[in-house]
C-alpha cells in the first residue's frame, strides 16, 4: 500500500508500484481538514488517467490534543494517525507493507513524521535507492505524470507557526487564501498564518509581479476578507520549511 497524496513523490511511487505489482498494490489517500481540496482533485485526476487501484480513507488527527497544540512534533502525530489507519486497512485487505514517498532532499529539513514511519516499519523506496526530488520529477515526466512540474506541497497545518493551535477555521483561511493567490496567477505560494497577520511567500521568480503596486493591492483585496487585519509579502520569497527556521535544526537523522 502506498500513502498517496497526489503530490510529486507519492504520485510517482503509486505509479511505479502499480507498474511493478499491478493488483497487488493499492494507493491510499487520507482525507482530513489539513488536506487541501486541490490535492484531492489531483489525486482523483491521476487515478482516473492511469487506472491504478485506489481508496480514500479518513484520518482524525484533529481529535488529538497533541496535534492541535502544534508543537514542533506536530507532523509526528499526524503521520502516526495516518500510518495507524493504514495499518488497519493493511490487515483488513491482506497487504504486507505500507510505503511512502520520502526522498533524499527531505533529509535536510526537520521532519518528525519520519520517526512515525520508522515506528510503523513503513517502507521508504526512494531513500533505499537514493532518489532526489529532481530525479523523481524527471522520472515522473518520463512516465507522463501530470505531477512532474507540480509545485512543492505540504499539509495546510504547516502554514501555522509552532505554538499556534491548529483549528479548522485557520486551515480554511489558509486554503482559501492560497487558492485566491493562485487565481491571481502565482504558481508557488504559501500563506503563513500569524494570527491577524497573513505572511505571503511567493517564489522569488514571481516576486517582481507581486511587488507591482496594482498586484499588491489585489493581493490585499483577496486576503484581508478572509479574516486578516494585515497582509505582508515576505521579501525572501517562498522556501521550504520557513517556519522551521526558528528551530535552528540543520539536518534530519532518518535512520
Amino acid at each position: 500500500m502506498v500513502a498517496f497524496s497526489g503530490g510529486v513523490d507519492s504520485s510517482y511511487l503509486a505509479w511505479a508500484a502499480d507498474k511493478a505489482l499491478g493488483p497487488d498494490s493499492l494507493a491510499v489517500t487520507a482525507v482530513s481538514p489539513s488536506y487541501p481540496a486541490s490535492h484531492r482533485e489531483m489525486a482523483e485526476e491521476i487515478v482516473a488517467e492511469f487506472g491504478f487501484a485506489h481508496r480514500f480513507i479518513e484520518t482524525h488527527e484533529m481529535e488529538s490534543d497533541a496535534y492541535r497544540a502544534n508543537a514542533s512534533d506536530r507532523c509526528y502525530h499526524c503521520k502516526s494517525e495516518l500510518f495507524e489507519t493504514m495499518d488497519g486497512l493493511l490487515t483488513e485487505l491482506g497487504f504486507d507493507r505500507v510505503s511512502y514517498g520520502v526522498n533524499t532532499d527531505d533529509t535536510g529539513d526537520f521532519r518528525p513524521g519520519h520517526r512515525a514511519a520508522d515506528e510503523h516499519k513503513v517502507m521508504s523506496p526512494f531513500l533505499d535507492v537514493g532518489l532526489s526530488k529532481q530525479e523523481i520529477r524527471d522520472l515522473s515526466r518520463a512516465a507522463g505524470l501530470p505531477t512532474a512540474d507540480l509545485p512543492a506541497s505540504a499539509c495546510l497545518s504547516s502554514r501555522l507557526p509552532y505554538g499556534t493551535e491548529v483549528t479548522i477555521e485557520r486551515l480554511g483561511q489558509v486554503e482559501q487564501g492560497e487558492e485566491a493567490l493562485r487565481k491571481l496567477g502565482f504558481e508557488q505560494v504559501r500563506l503563513r498564518h500569524h494570527g491577524e497577520l497573513a505572511r505571503v511567500e511567493i517564489d522569488p521568480s514571481e516576486l517582481a509581479k507581486a511587488l507591482d503596486p496594482q498586484m499588491a493591492a489585489r493581493i490585499v483585496e483577496v486576503i484581508k476578507p478572509l479574516g486578516f487585519r494585515y497582509v505582508s509579502l515576505d521579501l525572501e520569497g517562498y522556501r521550504t520549511g520557513s517556519l522551521n527556521e526558528v528551530l535552528q535544526i540543520s539536518t534530519l537523522p532518518i535512520r
